[in-house]
């Protein structure tokens, strides 16, 4: 099953969301309007939107939830998203995002902050808007396991001794929190048993974690044209991802001092960064973040059990297998 054919078993309402986007992200301010339409304009996988709707549909017995609720749900977990983003590249010092050049490379870092604060404030707005405390605190939680994600990932930058163990916890709390929280509201919002809610957070955990191993993975081995990233930024800006990690655990003498040198120093020029693939390919590097994704897209699998059978299950199930199977 493709992404289209995924997209297309919650009908309507993929193209109803990007209405409810584009209408909750106005503002009267001009500058506002214009970042966020350049994040809009971006386009994306809206991998998590996804997750929101086909998880809403599965509980709901494979039909559209008539209140609507789950529309506003996949909205503001994609503006928390975005926000997240717009943060990123000021910190990363990215200018290349999706193809494109970033927010703060073409309206600068106080705006692109200021503006990443607006779409998370308006999130919060919807999410209130829903009239559910329950989806306040899962939103509320999972917001803030991700801000503490990100100074992790700070503390890990440029550190060589960054181990496994801490590596995860960053991609937990980055990531996969996020995709969590999505499945996790649907079913509340859709009045889902507590099994199902615990099973859709699961799926959620374990996709996002998938995804993000093999995000780690394609950041050496991707074309940039095609993935609209350059290749080796996460070298470039001393995050030491799992293919480095075990690439660095599994070797010795001149090839672990300058795996070293080079997450210290943050180092990601062309000689380097082939050097450090070599590297990483000659100690199975890649193959084992793969192996560690493809389990975490089993369990993800796994967690769908307790749903009844319908095609936005299977969709679901689907995603998972496309998040270790995709190119870009």
């Amino acid at each position: 099953m493709t992404v289209d054919e995924i997209r297309a078993l919650v009908g309507a309402d993929w193209r109803a969301v990007d209405t409810v986007i584009r209408s909750r992200l106005k503002s009267a301010v001009p500058l506002v309007d214009q970042v966020a339409e350049h994040i809009i304009a971006a386009g994306g996988k809206r991998l998590r939107p996804l997750v929101v709707l086909l998880s809403a549909h599965a509980v709901a017995g494979g039909k559209p939830p008539a209140h609507g609720l789950h529309l506003e749900a996949a909205a503001f977990i994609e503006f928390i998203h975005t926000a997240t983003l717009l943060h990123d590249d000021v910190v990363d010092h990215s200018d290349r995002r999706r193809g494109r050049a970033t927010a703060n490379s073409l309206f600068g870092n106080e705006a692109s902050v200021l503006v990443g604060d607006f779409v998370y404030s308006r999130a919060f707005q919807i999410m209130a808007a829903t009239g559910s405390q329950r989806v306040i605190e899962i939103m509320a939680d999972a917001t803030n396991v991700i801000a503490e994600g990100e100074v992790l990932q700070m503390m890990n930058a440029q550190d060589p001794e960054t181990t496994e163990e801490r590596y995860l916890e960053v991609i937990y709390r980055k990531t996969a929190r996020l995709f969590e929280a999505g499945a996790q509201v649907a079913a509340v919002l859709c009045e889902g048993s507590e099994a199902q809610e615990a099973s859709l957070a699961a799926y959620g955990r374990h996709l996002g974690a998938a995804y993000q191993l093999i995000d780690d993975v394609l950041d050496y081995r991707s074309d940039p044209a095609t993935r609209g990233k350059n290749l080796g930024e996460d070298l470039a800006e001393g995050k030491p991802t799992l293919p480095l990690i075990h690439a660095l655990r599994n070797s010795s003498g001149s090839d672990a001092a300058r795996i070293r040198e080079a997450i210290t120093a943050a180092r990601g020029g062309e000689a380097d960064l082939a050097h450090i693939i070599a590297c990483i390919d000659r100690t199975g590097g890649i193959d084992y973040t793969r192996e560690r994704a493809l389990a975490e897209s089993d369990r993800a699998v796994a967690a769908l059990a307790v749903l009844p059978p319908s095609p936005c299950r299977d969709g679901l199930a689907a995603l998972a297998h496309l998040a270790v199977g995709r190119d870009r």
